[in-house]
């Protein structure tokens, strides 16, 4: 039997309401509270999520109410207490939950115990949200940790690759913000010849991992 076109685009359009519907029953329970973000911005989560990364394009988009006001800023709680390499807790609040616009000044990431941990570090890194714990970044993917931080150095800030980016937990805005799903703001999608690169403040992601 053959569908009109008409019929056709009527199916598919209740596959996909449905599909939508039914999506949050796929994400584990223990995920959800990190993972989804709520209130207006689930719906276009879960059309980014189902779609968008299987596309291949990227870096993968939200919405502008990712970022709306929750109990915490844009974030529903203040960042951790004891972050990594003895990142400053104000500093971070306020960039993380209060800032969509402005960063930690350039270099700033050299002054922390960063570069002193790397030696101890489990290679390679993996930066953590630094309020919600869940894993945003790891590096380098794809490239020497020389390189990495060559090019961190050069742009003042820790800068990540596409390959480096954990796509179900970061997104970008059409202005370039990089956040992640929860309301962290991370920093900006500064692209160079080399393609899309993430100017990431260190504050941002210097979490210690969610529990599981």
């Amino acid at each position: 039997m053959k569908l009109s076109s008409i019929s056709l685009s009527v199916a598919l359009t209740i596959t996909t309401s449905s599909t939508m519907r039914s999506a949050s029953a796929f994400i584990p329970h223990q995920q959800r509270a990190a993972v989804l973000p709520t209130g207006g911005a689930t719906r276009a989560f879960l059309f980014d999520k189902l779609f968008s990364t299987s596309s291949g394009k990227l870096p993968v988009m939200a919405e502008e109410d990712v970022m709306s006001p929750k109990a915490h800023g844009t974030s529903e709680k203040p960042v951790q207490k004891n972050l990594r390499w003895n990142c400053d807790f104000d500093t971070a609040d306020r960039i993380c939950n209060f800032n969509r616009h402005y960063a930690e000044h350039a270099g700033y990431w050299q002054t922390t115990e960063f570069l002193k941990s790397i030696k101890e570090e489990e290679q390679p890194i993996k930066f953590y949200d630094s309020v919600t714990g869940v894993h945003l970044f790891t590096a380098p993917v794809g490239r020497t940790m020389e390189e990495f931080l060559l090019e961190s150095q050069k742009h003042g800030w820790p800068s990540f690759r596409d390959e480096e980016t954990v796509w179900d937990s970061v997104r970008c805005l059409k202005d370039g913000e990089c956040v992640s799903v929860t309301g962290t703001h991370l920093g900006h999608n500064i692209p160079d010849k080399s393609g899309n690169r993430y100017c990431i403040n260190l504050v941002s992601v210097a979490g210690t991992p969610a529990e599981s």
